[in-house]
């Protein structure tokens, strides 16, 4: 019996070897499978598949591609530059070529006769641009207007009954939702890429301000996992019904390829920009006029909330919206026009759908309580009405932007009035010799009491132009370019 009993537990454990054995030097062949697959692409072994096969999703995003890809286009454009310097060049008498640069991105056609609209980066700077539609047809294309602020440009081509793509509700989108990327990542046309919403309402700080432009940065970004590449910029970032959500735009990356994150604009901002860009060739732009912050548990303890919600008031602009309807600094922005507003880039988006001169209610929380005020929205310059782009085409050329002279100033210079250079860039005027804080008191004679009077005196000149002034330290000074 003890001799049966010692010989079962060797059985035993010479069978319990065998057994492990076998497992490592199937793990291990398992492990050498995979390597050799990712290294040389060979066919998976049998009895595998189910091991490399995807996971599922459930899924059919079919139809969402077959009612996208041909309303996606591709877009090149070329550029050029001033060629580099080569002193062999003038030794024998050649002259230097300039340099022809090329871009390639993505559009999206949203409307039957060749509206598309694409990044403002994509476009920016281009001489010439072609757009290539699905079926390989080619359409050169002029820029119809831009919106550095947004990043959004809206391009046009001569052609009819075209397929589009009709706008979704990015408000709607929910976090973990499937989404897909359609676009040409490296000059690869009509590729398709799915992935979950991984966040809303980002700010990546990838766009720059220029006051000078008036180019404020919007940035309220979709974030997905959708793989997005060079060439997808300007493409379009659709539901599985197959409607525009976004206009993909950046990648978060180390390298400059996807590393798992991208970035698009939102479609409420989108259909904004475009219907504006289409109706005036430029954005007509709401502010409320108020400089914000982010909402903390500190912030929220300060003004008696029970939870962090909403954008804190630090501080207004003098004559803006918000000044206009009463709110004060130190009170917390609820919602704006029925939408609820958790973070400053939730309320830039919001408040990006308007123009100036809408009326909009605005719920605030002061002193324990929330209460509805109504604002009527205003421009940058604070005027509640439209903008006349023609003073933006004059800050442009110019190369500057103008703000009243004070009463004391007035007095001290022994001037009536005059247009004040309140931040000067590049434009006429610097290149002219025109210092900062110059005042504009004439133009070719005709006197200049403010910067209404410069605009309406300079959207009809042409040619030649003088103009005089004095600087603050009493110093006259005249100027003369060309228009």
């Amino acid at each position: 019996m003890k001799i049966q009993r010692v010989l079962g537990l060797f059985l035993v454990a010479v069978f319990g070897g065998v057994t492990a054995v076998a497992s490592y030097v199937y793990m291990a062949g398992e492990d050498k499978t995979i390597q050799v697959i990712e290294r040389t692409h060979v066919a998976q072994p049998a009895g595998l598949t189910n091991f490399y096969s995807a996971p599922s999703t459930g899924l059919d995003f079919t139809l969402a591609a077959e009612k996208t890809i041909n309303a996606v286009v591709h877009v090149k454009t070329q550029a050029s530059s001033e060629g580099v310097y080569n002193p062999w060049f003038e030794l024998f008498g050649y002259e230097m070529e300039p340099q022809v640069q090329h871009g390639s991105g993505s559009g999206v056609i949203i409307s039957p006769n060749g509206y598309v609209v694409t990044n403002n980066h994509v476009v920016a700077g281009a001489q010439e641009i072609e757009i290539s539609l699905n079926n390989n047809k080619t359409y050169k294309a002029k820029v119809i207007g831009t919106d550095p602020s947004t990043d959004i440009a809206l391009v046009k081509i001569e052609a009819k009954d075209l397929p589009t793509v009709s706008f979704g509700d990015s408000d709607e989108l929910k976090i973990g939702e499937w989404v897909l990327a359609v676009g040409n990542p490296f000059d690869l046309t009509s590729t398709v890429t799915a992935g979950i919403v991984s966040a809303k309402a980002r700010n990546i700080n990838i766009l720059q301000s220029d006051d000078i432009n008036n180019v404020f940065p919007i940035e309220s970004f979709i974030q997905t996992d959708a793989a997005v590449n060079p060439g997808n910029s300007g493409g379009a970032l659709v539901n599985t019904r197959g409607e525009l959500i976004g206009i993909n735009t950046a990648i978060a990356s180390r390298t400059g390829s996807y590393s798992g994150y991208s970035f698009a604009v939102p479609v409420s901002i989108v259909e904004k920009v475009t219907k504006d860009l289409m109706e005036f060739g430029h954005v007509q732009r709401a502010f409320i006029g108020v400089r914000i912050a982010e909402m903390t548990e500190e912030l929220a303890n300060t003004v008696g909330m029970e939870q962090v919600q909403g954008v804190y008031v630090s501080n207004l602009v003098e004559n803006g919206a918000a000044q206009e309807a009463g709110i004060e600094p130190g009170d917390v922005i609820l919602r704006v026009g029925g939408k609820g507003v958790a973070t400053v880039p939730e309320l830039q988006e919001q408040v990006s759908r308007f123009r100036p001169g809408d009326q909009v209610d605005v719920e605030i929380w002061r002193n324990g309580s929330s209460r509805n005020l109504d604002m009527k929205l205003r421009n940058q310059a604070g005027i509640a009405e439209l903008e006349d782009f023609s003073a933006r085409a004059i800050t442009s050329l110019l190369g500057a932007n103008f703000e009243e002279i004070s009463e004391r100033q007035k007095a001290d210079l022994r001037i009536s009035g005059g247009a004040k250079i309140a931040n000067l860039g590049n434009g006429k005027l610097s290149q002219s010799g025109v210092k900062q804080n110059f005042i504009i008191t004439q133009v070719d004679g005709q006197k200049i009491q403010s910067p209404k009077d410069l605009e309406e005196v300079l959207k009809n000149k042409s040619g030649g132009v003088l103009i005089e002034g004095v600087y603050p330290n009493g110093t006259k000074a005249y100027y003369g370019f060309g228009l």
